[in-house]
């Protein structure tokens, strides 16, 4: 009995293992058909791939506050967007007609998008960051069937793609070429004095027209600038303390338009807010803005109707009540190291960063900003103001600068800055005094806002210091 169990559990054993056996080979079966298909299947997929190379790109950039794309006609079919951010704030990139949206892109990082568009038609781009659309972000891109294929190639603009496109030797070349030209000559300047002319009835009376003109930023640069007086930034305002003041505001503008005294006392109708405070001023129309100077101010006269587009664009100016260059020397004392105690310059420096104007000094890029110049131990005040949407930190390479008002208002305790950060809507007033020879960069101390592969650029300027 013993020998019959045990040959019955011998058999029974083998045929477990035969089974499992057939299994397990079962599986490996299974298993290497499944990768067998999945072989084939990427097999097909590169094949298909391949057939394809030319997959129509087209590469986006998008900066503060400016879209370009290249190309902006392609064919119906499969594109891939290549979208760089060289801004130094995130943005993202929508296509709302077809429901196309980036994830929000930091600054210097990319993204893409790829997706099949079936029909033809005009198509707008913009940024959905609230603002940036308004500020200039919008673009668009036609779809048509003429339009030629685009293939997948690396970015070569050296604006855009860096020191990668070009050698050193060509990147050095290409900066010294771009500062031999400073400064270059522009049609166009802003900031001039506006005489008032004294009225009958004793208003000290100054006449602005709005209009888009043609505008140079910078050597063969035009774009529509929104002007007054046919000047960005608009003429300079100066009154004195006690004055009666009256600005009568003409509109040739294509849309309504208001005027606000940005850091000014004035009664609530003259506040320039519609519907608030007055109704907008149609095309053809105009209004007469009254007050009378109560207290020394340095303030700016703006648009406040559809003002995220109407002041990038260029409707701002300055309105300066007081004699700045005495107080500023008053407050500035003998901390500074000027010859006579006397301000021998008063400068209006207008920042800007956004619409059609872009990134400027006084509505100009460099090359074609304006330089300034000084003796040692001369000293100049300079009213630093902020019509964009970003801040600016402006840095003068020397002298040092004494801040001794904000907003228009005395500070108790003036301080020495060389990187003096300007916010939207802010104005900082400086004292700078000339101490060593030279030619002294200015500029914004956002990098990508003073430079770019190609050599300098938007917001830079020089202080030449020559001796006494």
């Amino acid at each position: 009995m013993d020998g019959e169990l045990k040959d019955r559990n011998d058999t029974l054993w083998a045929k477990v293992m035969i089974g499992l056996m057939l299994t397990a080979m079962s599986m490996s079966i299974i298993v290497l058909g499944a990768i067998g298909i999945v072989s084939i299947a990427n097999s097909e997929s590169d094949s298909s791939s391949s057939a394809n190379p030319t997959q129509t790109v087209v590469e986006v950039n998008l900066s503060e506050f400016q879209i370009t794309m290249t190309p902006t006609e392609i064919p119906p079919g499969e594109v891939t967007f290549r979208i760089t951010n060289s801004g130094t704030t995130a943005h993202d990139f929508m296509i709302p007609d077809l429901g196309q949206n980036s994830p929000m892109i930091n600054a210097g990082e990319s993204a893409t998008l790829t997706f099949n568009i079936p029909d033809e038609g005009t198509f707008k781009v913009m940024c959905g960051v609230p603002g940036h659309e308004a500020a200039g972000m919008a673009s668009s891109f036609v779809v048509s069937a003429s339009a030629a294929t685009v293939a997948a190639t690396p970015n070569t603009d050296p604006a855009q793609a860096g020191h990668a496109a070009m050698s050193w030797e060509e990147m050095d070349a290409l900066m010294l070429d771009v500062a031999k030209k400073f400064p270059a000559a522009t049609t166009g300047t802003g900031n001039s004095i506006l005489a008032p002319i004294l009225s009958a009835d004793g208003f000290q009376e100054f006449e602005l027209t709005a209009s888009i003109i043609k505008w140079e930023i910078e050597p063969g640069k035009f774009v529509d600038g929104w002007a007054y007086n046919g000047e960005i930034p608009g003429p300079v305002l100066k009154v004195n303390v006690g004055d009666k003041v009256r600005i009568v505001l003409k509109n040739e503008l294509p849309e309504s338009t208001t005027l606000h005294l940005h850091g000014v006392r004035v009664p609530n109708a003259m506040d320039g807010v519609d519907p608030y405070t007055q109704d907008p001023i149609p095309p053809g129309g105009s209004f007469n803005y009254e007050f009378t100077a109560l207290e020394p101010s340095v303030g700016m006269y703006h648009s406040h109707h559809n003002a995220q587009v109407q002041v990038p664009n260029g409707l701002a100016g300055a309105l300066l009540i007081g004699d700045w260059k005495t107080a500023s020397m008053k407050a500035a004392g003998n901390r500074v190291l000027d010859t006579d105690g006397k301000a021998e310059q008063e400068v209006i420096m207008v920042l800007n960063d956004s619409g059609t104007i872009g990134l400027s000094l006084n509505g100009k890029s460099f090359p074609a900003t304006t330089p300034y110049s000084l003796k040692i131990g001369e000293t100049m005040v300079v009213h630093y103001f902020n019509e964009g949407n970003m801040t600016h930190p402006m840095h003068l390479h020397q002298p040092s600068g004494l801040v001794v008002a904000r907003d228009g208002k005395l500070l108790e305790s003036p301080y020495f800055a060389d990187t003096i950060s300007v916010g939207p809507g802010e104005r900082l007033t400086v004292v700078y005094t000339a101490q060593d020879a030279g030619v002294w960069a200015w500029h914004c101390h956002i990098l990508t806002h003073a430079e770019t592969p190609t050599g300098m650029k938007f917001m830079v300027t020089a202080l030449i210091v020559e001796p006494a």
